[in-house]
């Protein structure tokens, strides 16, 4: 099995959102546009006083071919963490948070995940000439495939955040 991280990113938000719905959205979208089997590998909380620290970790992962597999790593590190109420243009209050989100993004693609061509050296070789000559593009294609949907879910989140502090 080799895996190569494609995809590594971060983005920072200091601001006013939800929670709870940004988790909620940030998981839907991993299951349901990015297809992926999504689990939470961690879950932390500490209370210091009127503020939260939050870290969770999820793992998701798809088979995508035979020979290949993806796998997203995310991370959400949440500090400040606060409920807030505030006023909405229409003059309604609605109870929120406010902190600072740190949230990362980690694409890997997994070639021959079964192991099929670790089993001895000749066929460790047969897999370099495999995917050095027969399957070169066949292996960017899907690359560009996992690459183009962690850019997209990391927009998605951010404009997400952005729609959320402009209540």
């Amino acid at each position: 099995m080799a895996k190569d991280t494609k995809f590594n990113s971060k983005i920072k938000y200091a601001g006013v959102f939800n929670l709870k719905d940004f988790y909620q959205f940030c998981f839907k979208w991993m299951g349901g546009e990015m297809d992926l089997k999504v689990q939470e590998d961690e879950y932390e909380e500490k209370i210091k006083g009127n503020v939260k620290e939050v870290k969770i970790k999820w793992t998701g992962k798809a088979k995508v071919a035979e020979y290949f597999n993806y796998e997203v790593k995310v991370e959400f590190d949440i500090k400040q963490l606060a409920e807030v109420e505030i006023v909405t243009p229409e003059g309604k209050k609605i109870k929120t948070n406010q902190g600072q989100v740190k949230f990362t993004v980690k694409g890997i693609f997994i070639k021959d995940p079964a192991g099929q061509f670790e089993s001895s050296a000749k066929t460790k070789f047969m897999r370099g000439i495999y995917e050095k000559f027969l399957i070169p593009s066949r292996i960017k294609e899907f690359e560009d495939k996992l690459i183009d949907q962690c850019v997209e879910f990391m927009s998605q989140a951010k404009a997400y955040l952005d729609l959320e502090g402009k209540l």
